[in-house]
């Protein structure tokens, strides 16, 4: 069964950069489909970034594309989000989550059936 934890979050300052990394002590593997969502103060959750099974597709929001890279290594059972350039609106809690659905992109919530518990990621100006 998935489970999964992100860790990696922190403070930094703009245009700063962190990786953030979603390991599964399930131990799944390549079997599901990976996001990042991330959600701010008083906002919905929104995507931010995914990837395949395989690594082959990778999705971003028009907000980190060129600043932000997901990737993820099957063998160790981890995805990363390398986030380069931060902003002050890049400021919310970040989660993992994992989907078995096996379309691209997976870019809504409710297509994630895994999550896990988030990690802070402050940005100050």
């Amino acid at each position: 069964q998935v489970q999964l934890a992100e860790s990696g979050g922190g403070l930094v300052q703009a245009g700063g950069s962190l990786r953030l990394s979603c390991a599964d002590s399930g131990r799944t593997g390549g079997a599901y489909a990976m996001g990042w969502f991330r959600q701010a103060p008083g906002k919905v959750r929104e995507i931010v970034a995914q990837i395949s099974r395989v690594g082959l597709s990778k999705y971003y929001v028009d907000s980190v594309k060129g600043r932000f890279t997901i990737s993820r290594e099957n063998a160790k059972n981890t995805v990363y989000l390398q986030m380069n350039r931060l902003k002050p609106e890049d400021t919310a809690v970040y989660y993992c989550a994992a989907a078995s659905a096996n379309y691209y992109p997976i870019i809504k919530e409710s297509e994630y059936d895994y999550w896990g518990q988030g990690t802070q990621v402050t940005v100050s100006s």
